[in-house]
């Protein structure tokens, strides 16, 4: 339970961390400085221009706790390498089945599936709390994913998995705004798009995935898997391949839900974004500490896993995800089950 809720996010501008005896020592201007117990902490992420002492790195470094920057904005600078868990004879079975192409295909897959039965699960829970047409249209988004959910088995290729993802993506973010009950003209989605953002909502998804990404990357590393070597997404260098296949059946669920969850309850609203010259959008400082208090909320939240038929609080399901992967890899299991949310 250590990896689930003891990631420690430090987002205030000119915050030093150091460390004293056997807490992580927190100060920033015109505050009192904070202890907090290294024992709680699993993971450090940092926001722009936070310092901290060489020796609290070695310290987390050598305790197996990760360190995460981002920019200020929350794009994906660096992250400390800390020395590799598990037996290294997984990540001999990793790296064979990523040079097996029949085998690649088949995780590819699973990946794909999961991605896209949980954007089924999240149009048809929107649907019920929808008016007007807009059930109707979440309805037939769904059936239309799940008509692509039955091309996957035809896949012949991981590129064809990729193309029958991509077309239901399409088909998801076309129909996303109608999922918002609250200041929809604001934001409105036109098109899904990466950095920079050129809408609120490409601001926050690009925020909320990034989040998700480090988390699924730690819980990877956590079983001894090379966050790396994917199967889904390509290779590419210093790309965290493998944690962006974890990530995919977990977006629709955990990221995409809680920035639905935040507008319709009017917690997000668009005094809480910035619009600059060149059609950019930014996220000001006190929202994305509320979408970090929130996320930090929701893994807390039990839910039933598939497999195990055992409450596990979704935090921690990106763990369990990564080892039933890893018993997979290692021939213990037939094949990778994705995380279905119900």
């Amino acid at each position: 339970m250590r990896q689930l809720l003891n990631t420690l996010y430090i987002q205030t501008q000119g915050t030093y961390l150091s460390l004293k005896d056997e807490n992580i020592r927190v100060e920033a201007e015109e505050r009192p400085p904070v202890m907090i117990p290294l024992h709680h902490v699993e993971s450090l992420v940092v926001f722009g221009n936070v310092m901290m002492t060489p020796f609290l790195i070695h310290r987390l470094a050598r305790d197996h706790k990760s360190v995460t920057w981002l920019t200020e904005q929350g794009r994906f600078m660096a992250r400390t390498e800390t020395p590799v868990s598990g037996n290294v004879l997984l990540r001999v079975a990793q790296h064979g089945c990523a040079c097996d192409a029949e085998r690649t295909l088949a995780v590819s897959r699973f990946f794909a599936a999961g991605k896209l039965q949980n954007q089924k699960q999240t149009l048809m829970r929107s649907a019920r709390e929808a008016l007007n047409d807009d059930p109707n249209l979440l309805r037939q988004a769904a059936r239309d994913i799940n008509g692509q959910i039955g091309c996957l088995p035809l896949a012949k290729t991981v590129d064809e998995v990729r193309g029958i993802e991509g077309t239901a993506a399409r088909i998801y973010w076309e129909v996303f705004p109608l999922m918002l009950r609250q200041n929809r003209d604001f934001f409105w989605l036109t098109e899904r798009t990466r950095r920079p953002a050129r809408d609120p909502i490409n601001s926050l998804l690009n925020f909320v995935y990034t989040v998700l990404a480090n988390d699924c990357a730690s819980a990877c590393q956590s079983v001894g898997l090379d966050p790396q070597m994917g199967f889904l997404h390509a290779l590419r260098p210093g790309r965290s391949s493998l944690a962006l296949d974890l990530m995919e059946e977990l977006r629709p669920v955990t990221a995409d839900r809680a920035i639905l969850t935040l507008i319709n309850r009017q917690q997000l609203t668009p005094r809480d974004f910035v619009l600059h010259e060149g059609n950019t959008v930014t996220i000001k400082d006190d929202a994305r500490k509320l979408i970090l208090a929130h996320l930090t909320e929701r893994k807390k939240e039990e839910v039933t896993h598939p497999l195990t038929g055992r409450k596990t609080p979704l935090g921690l399901v990106p763990h369990v995800q990564a080892r039933l992967l890893a018993q997979h890899l290692r021939g213990d299991r037939a094949h990778y089950p994705p995380y279905l949310h119900r």
